[in-house]
C-alpha cells in the first residue's frame, strides 16, 4: 500500500491573504472597484453635473489603485505569510498606502500639468493637492484596514471549522465498532484450528485495517489502495458471515492513480454489512459500482436493506456518510458531495467527486 501524502500549513497567528496573482482575485477586484465607483458618482451627483465624465474618473483613479495594490500583495503575499498577523498587517498596510500615496500624487500633477491646455479639465482632476492626498490615504487606511480584518477574521473562521471537522474525522477514525472487533478475533480464534492459513491471512488483515483506521486523518491515498483497504474489509466479513454475504465489484473503468482521502469506501461497505447484510437471515449481495460522468468520479455502494423504515437515519450509517462528507468537503470544496437514496428494500450512497484534479486538504 502507498505510503499516504500529507499536508502541512503554517502557524494559524500567520496573516491569511488571498491569492491576488489569480484570475477570479483580479475579477473581484474589478468589480468592487467599479460598485464603489459608481456609489462615490451617485454620492457627488449634488457638486459635479456630468455623471459619465465623473464616474469615468472615479473608475480609472481606483483601478490603478486596486490593480496596484493587488500587484504588490501579490508579489510580497508569501513573504508577508511567514511574519506574525499583526507585524504583516501593518507592512501590507504601509505598502498599500504607500501605493495610493504615489498613485494620487502621479494623477494630481498630471492634472496640474495639462490643466492649463485642456479646457474643462477641471472637472477630471482634483485642485486642491493637499486635501486630495489626505482623502485618498484617509479612504485607504480605512479601506485596507478593515479589508485585511476581514481576511483575518474569515481565515481563522475557516480554520475553527476545518480543524472542528478534522476533529471529529480523527474521532470517528479512531472508533473502532467493538462489534466488529469480537466478531473477527472469534473468527480467527476458530480458524486457529481447522484452517491456520485462513487464521493467519485474517490476521493480517485486520491489522492492515487498523493501520488504515488509525493513520493520519489527513492522509491521502490512491484509489487503488482506497479499494484494496474495503476488499480487506470484505475478506474479514466473508470469513464470519460465508455465503450469506455476495459483493460485486465493477470499479475497473475507474482512474486508480487518482488521489483521495483515506476511509471513503471502506465505511461504505461496512454499513452495508452491518446494517443491511447482517440483518437479514439469508443475506445478500453488496453492489460496488464505479464509472465516470462528466469529469467527475462516481461510486455507488447498494445493498438490500431489511424491510424497516429509518435506516439511513441510523446512528452508525449516519456519522459515517457525515464523516465522508466532511472528508471529501475538505478535499474538493464545493466540488464533491455524498448522495444517498432508498428504495424499497434497497439503500445507496454514492460518492461523487473530481476525476482530473489531485488537491491537498488545505483550503
Amino acid at each position: 500500500m502507498a505510503a499516504p501524502a500529507s499536508y502541512t500549513r503554517g502557524p494559524s497567528s500567520t496573516l491569511a491573504l488571498p491569492d491576488f496573482c489569480e484570475s477570479r482575485a483580479v475579477l473581484a477586484i474589478v468589480l468592487i472597484v467599479e460598485l464603489v465607483a459608481l456609489m462615490f458618482a451617485i454620492s457627488r451627483q449634488a457638486l459635479h453635473a456630468s455623471f459619465w465624465l465623473d464616474l469615468s474618473a472615479s473608475s480609472l483613479f481606483l483601478l490603478w489603485i486596486g490593480l496596484t495594490c493587488a500587484g504588490v500583495l501579490c508579489r510580497t503575499r508569501t513573504w508577508l505569510h511567514t511574519l506574525p498577523a499583526a507585524r504583516a498587517s501593518l507592512i501590507a498596510i504601509a505598502m498599500m498606502l504607500a501605493c495610493i500615496g504615489v498613485i494620487a500624487e502621479v494623477v494630481f500633477q498630471f492634472g496640474y500639468f495639462w490643466r492649463a491646455g485642456l479646457p474643462g479639465i477641471d472637472n477630471i482632476f482634483p485642485t486642491e493637492h493637499g486635501g486630495f492626498l489626505l482623502r485618498s490615504l484617509g479612504v485607504g487606511f480605512i479601506v485596507s484596514a478593515l479589508a485585511l480584518r476581514y481576511f483575518y477574521v474569515s481565515a481563522e473562521w475557516k480554520r475553527s471549522v476545518e480543524m472542528e471537522a478534522l476533529a471529529r474525522i480523527r474521532a470517528l477514525q479512531a472508533r473502532i465498532r467493538p462489534h466488529f472487533l469480537f466478531n473477527s478475533m472469534n473468527t480467527i480464534a476458530a480458524l486457529t484450528r481447522s484452517s491456520p492459513e485462513s487464521a493467519e491471512q485474517a490476521v493480517e488483515d485486520l491489522a492492515d485495517l487498523f493501520r488504515a483506521s488509525l493513520s493520519d486523518a489527513n492522509a491521502r491515498i490512491t484509489l487503488r489502495d482506497e479499494i484494496d483497504i474495503a476488499r480487506t474489509h470484505e475478506r474479514i466479513e466473508q470469513l464470519r458471515l460465508r455465503d450469506r454475504l455476495r459483493v460485486h465489484w465493477d470499479v475497473d473503468s475507474l482512474p486508480m492513480r487518482v488521489e483521495v482521502p483515506s476511509l471513503i469506501l471502506q465505511p461504505l461497505l461496512e454499513n452495508a454489512v452491518y446494517h443491511g447484510i447482517e440483518m437479514l437471515p439469508a443475506g445478500g449481495a453488496v453492489s460496488i459500482v464505479g464509472k465516470r460522468v462528466d469529469g467527475m468520479l462516481q461510486i455507488e455502494v447498494r445493498n438490500p436493506i431489511p424491510a424497516q423504515a429509518g435506516y439511513g437515519e441510523c446512528e452508525g450509517n449516519r456519522m459515517a456518510l457525515e464523516n465522508i462528507r466532511q472528508r471529501l468537503e475538505l478535499a474538493w470544496p464545493g466540488r464533491a458531495r455524498v448522495e444517498t437514496e432508498q428504495t424499497a428494500g434497497e439503500f445507496c450512497a454514492r460518492l461523487i467527486f473530481p476525476a482530473d484534479a489531485v488537491h491537498s486538504l488545505s483550503p
